[in-house]
């Protein structure tokens, strides 16, 4: 407020001034006095009214912080309230929790007590029951001694004479009957999967693909032969360097032959030849040029061909590194039989297979059609071709029921899923239908001697002969040794010896032929 007043007076002072400079200096103080009195009555109704105003926001800053403070307390008081409901909740609560265990230590006590008169009253039962064991071992001794002297027998001698021959009754009737349920679910098995096939071989047309390890090379003259040799033979070594291919040049009129077990690398040489043969400019610098491009162009076909076959199965979302391996298939053979072709019939065998089954026709396909993808691998490895390609498919983010289908179509792995023996079928089906494969002569003829061996191997048994191409074999036993009722049992015991300790294609029946002769000369 001094401040203020201050302030008015030094205003007054020059209001005071510029009067006297207007009304002269004989009416200075007279009118310097008017005006100073004039500031002071202004500055004491400010100061009147600022006191005013102070004691109003003085009496409103007072009546907030009281609303405030009460505010807070009543906030206060509710936590208070609140804390302790909650400790007399959790006071209820154990005093709750204390009484039921004090219920349930009672409770126990009871059933100690209970326990303890049951264990009571158990061990005199039992002394009962081993006093009347005791005698009734008494009265056991006495009638095996007497019957002994009844029948002049030892108890060992009676009761292993009574063993053996409820041993060899038992044993014939387990067979007749193990024979008679293996007939009936044979027959209706047999009689449901040979429908499922014959429908599905119905359904399914193939074609038949025949690969070599030998490519041949037709040119229009025997004087090419000389320009792709090169002087001192620097052109075909430089072919043979850059395709890994073996180049046979020989007599035979117009044509070059082409070795190498892999045929995309022998694909690569004969369309490199193709190409330098029909631009006529062959030196080693070109041949590398020309090799490279066409390595180049079936790298891609290889992959435009596994796109092709996934959009003709219908099959979706497969991995890149799996659709170029599935091309690669197109170039590769199995005993024979193009692995690309053999791949896409099991695919659509699996399929119609699954459909009858009411499986997933989508995922059958997909397994059908990767099944061999470890025959294909760029670099060699030591696993079985069915475990390498079950790691690519996990690999690449396959369906676990593809993936085990992929590992077991050979029985590495065991079979989680009914899709894994439909991909097993379909397999031996593609590879088993006539003209499929080609098998060589040594290793079939020591599969039918394998199987005349195993049947061989049992007692009675006089002769075996495996016909109709290894499915059948026929075994001869010799009467006197095999009765009617073993014979069914030997047959079973050469199939399961068959089955575990041989690989064939396919199914093998085994027939067992007993016959009695009497020969008689008439003189």
């Amino acid at each position: 407020m001094d401040t203020i007043t201050i302030i008015i007076g030094v205003v007054a002072l020059i209001v005071g001034a510029v009067a006297g400079l207007f009304f002269g200096k004989s009416s200075l103080n007279t009118k310097a006095q008017y005006v100073v009195e004039d500031a002071k009555k202004t500055a004491e109704n400010i100061i009147e009214k600022a006191n005013v105003q102070a004691e109003a926001v003085r009496k409103e800053k007072h009546l907030q912080a009281k609303e405030k403070f009460l505010e807070l307390k009543s906030q206060h008081d509710a936590d208070i309230q609140s804390r302790e409901r909650k400790m007399q909740e959790t006071e209820k609560r154990t005093k709750d929790k204390e009484n039921k265990l004090n219920d349930e230590l009672s409770k126990a006590g009871k059933l100690e007590k209970d326990l303890e008169r049951q264990v009571s009253d158990y061990n005199k039962k039992l002394e009962v029951v081993q006093k009347k064991q005791q005698d009734l071992e008494v009265a056991t001794a006495q009638k095996v001694e007497m019957l002994e002297k009844i029948s002049n027998y030892s108890a060992e001698e009676a009761k292993t004479e009574l063993v053996e021959s409820l041993k060899a009754e038992a044993k014939t009737k387990a067979s007749a009957h193990v024979q008679s349920i293996m007939e009936e679910a044979q027959l209706n098995a047999k009689n449901e999967a040979r429908k499922i096939i014959i429908q599905t071989i119905q359904r399914i047309g193939t074609e038949q693909a025949v690969e070599n390890s030998v490519s041949v090379f037709n040119i229009e003259s025997d004087e090419i032969k000389g320009r792709i040799i090169g002087r001192e033979g620097r052109n075909i070594r430089a072919l043979e360097a850059a395709t890994g291919v073996e180049i046979i040049v020989d007599d035979t009129p117009e044509a070059i032959l082409l070795s190498c077990f892999d045929p995309v690398r022998r694909e690569i040489a004969r369309l490199s030849l193709h190409r330098l043969v029909t631009d006529g400019r062959i030196h080693p610098a070109r041949i590398e040029e020309v090799v490279e491009k066409t390595r180049k162009q079936i790298e891609e076909e290889i992959i435009e061909v596994g796109k092709r076959t996934i959009i003709d199965l219908g099959i979706h979302g497969l991995h890149p590194e799996l659709v170029k391996v599935v091309g690669r298939m197109k170039f590769r053979s199995s005993y024979g039989q193009n692995l690309l072709q053999h791949s896409r019939e099991v695919a659509n065998i699996a399929a119609t297979m699954a459909a009858e089954l009411g499986l997933n026709v989508k995922l059958a396909k997909r397994a059908g059609l990767l099944h061999d993808i470890g025959k294909v691998p760029e670099q060699e490895s030591e696993l079985p071709h069915a475990l390498l390609g079950m790691q690519w498919a996990e690999k690449y983010g396959e369906n676990a029921e593809v993936i085990n289908a992929i590992g077991a179509h050979h029985d590495e792995i065991e079979m989680t899923s009914l899709l894994s023996p439909i991909i097993q079928v379909a397999d031996a089906i593609s590879g088993a239908r006539p003209g499929a494969r080609r098998q060589v002569l040594e290793s079939y003829i020591q599969r039918l001697k394998d199987l005349e061996a195993a049947a061989l191997s049992f007692e009675g048994v006089s002769s075996a002969y495996a016909i109709q191409a290894g499915r059948e074999l026929r075994v001869m036993v010799e009467s006197g040794k095999v009765n009617d009722e073993n014979a069914h049992q030997l047959s079973y015991d050469i199939s399961e010896k068959i089955q575990n300790e041989l690989t064939y294609p396919g199914q093998v029946r085994v027939t067992v032929i007993r016959e009695t002769r009497s020969v008689n000369i008439a003189r």
